[in-house]
C-alpha cells in the first residue's frame, strides 16, 4: 500500500499536466460550441444550432468529404508501401537505407509543403520531368488545379507518413522469431508465402497502429493544406482543421469552429475504435 501511494506522487504531477493541456481545453471546446462567440465579446447561447449548421452547410460539410479522401491517400498509400518497404528492408536493406526512407519525418510539414509546392508548381521539376518523357501535355500547376489540388495533397501526406509507417512495420516484423521463418523455409516456403504466413500475421498490431495514426492524421490535416493551397483553389482542399482555423481566427466564429471541431472526432474515433480493436 506504501509503495502504491509513492506510485501515485510519481504520476499525478502528469496527470495535472494532461488535465490542464489536454482535458480542459476539450471541455471548453464543448462548451464553446453551444454559443455564438467572436472571441472577443459577450457570448450567446444558442444551443445546438451551430452543429445542425455543420451539418447542412454545405462547405462544412464538403471540408469533411475532403478530409474522407485525404484518408484514402494517408492511409491506403503509406501503409501498404510501408509493409512492403518493411519486408524488403528486413531481408536486404542496410542501415543508411533505412534512415533515408525515415528523413521524411525528419523533416517539418511547413518546410515539406514549400519544397513540393516548388516541385508541382507549373515551371517546376515534376512538370520538366513529364515534358522530357514526352507527356507535356499533362502538365499544370497540381495545387493550382481544382480536379488535382485535393489529390496532389494526399500525395504529400502519403509521402511524409511513409517513413512512420515503414519504421513501425520494420521495428514489428525485426520482433518476429527468426526460427518461424526457417521453418517457413523448410517447408518450401517462397518470399511471398513466407510474407503471408509469417511477416503478415507478425505486425498486425503495428499495421493497425498505423491505420489509426495515419487517419487521424489525415482528419486532422491543417499544416500542408495551410502552406500549399490555402484551401483552395476555391474551396477544392479545404479540410475540417483549415476550417476550424479560418472560422475562428479570420471569421471569428469561434462557436460555429468549436462545434465543427467536436464533430471531427466522430470521424477519428470511427477510424481508431477498429483499428485498435483488431489489432488485440
Amino acid at each position: 500500500m506504501r509503495w502504491r501511494r509513492v506510485g501515485w506522487l510519481f504520476v499525478l504531477p502528469a496527470l495535472a499536466v494532461y488535465a490542464v493541456f489536454v482535458l480542459r481545453p476539450l471541455a471548453l471546446t464543448a462548451q464553446y460550441s453551444l454559443y455564438r462567440w467572436d472571441g472577443v465579446g459577450p457570448s450567446t447561447w444558442v444551443g445546438l444550432a451551430n452543429y445542425r449548421e455543420v451539418l447542412t452547410d454545405p462547405d462544412l460539410y464538403g471540408a469533411i468529404g475532403h478530409a474522407l479522401v485525404l484518408v484514402v491517400f494517408f492511409t491506403g498509400l503509406p501503409v501498404p508501401l510501408g509493409l512492403l518497404a518493411a519486408a524488403v528492408i528486413r531481408r536486404t536493406a542496410t542501415r543508411p537505407v533505412r534512415a533515408v526512407l525515415l528523413l521524411p519525418q525528419a523533416v517539418p510539414l511547413v518546410a515539406a509543403g514549400i519544397a513540393w509546392s516548388l516541385l508541382l508548381s507549373s515551371t517546376g521539376a515534376v512538370n520538366r520531368l513529364l515534358d522530357v518523357v514526352g507527356l507535356g501535355g499533362a502538365a499544370r500547376a497540381w495545387f493550382g488545379d481544382s480536379s488535382t489540388a485535393l489529390a496532389a495533397v494526399g500525395v504529400v501526406g502519403a509521402w511524409v507518413l511513409l517513413g512512420l509507417c515503414t519504421t513501425l512495420l520494420l521495428v514489428g516484423a525485426e520482433r518476429i522469431d527468426p526460427a518461424l521463418y526457417e521453418a517457413a523455409r523448410l517447408d518450401g516456403a517462397g518470399p511471398w508465402a513466407e510474407f503471408r504466413a509469417v511477416t503478415l500475421p507478425g505486425v498486425r498490431r503495428e499495421l493497425w497502429v498505423c491505420v489509426a495514426v495515419t487517419a487521424i492524421a489525415a482528419l486532422a490535416s491543417f499544416d500542408i493544406v495551410y502552406v500549399t493551397t490555402r484551401g483552395g483553389p476555391g474551396d477544392a482542399t479545404s479540410v475540417p482543421g483549415f476550417e476550424v482555423f479560418s472560422l475562428a481566427f479570420a471569421q471569428r466564429e469561434v462557436g460555429l469552429a468549436s462545434a465543427l471541431a467536436v464533430v471531427l472526432v466522430v470521424p477519428a474515433l470511427a477510424a481508431v475504435a477498429p483499428a485498435l480493436r483488431w489489432s488485440r
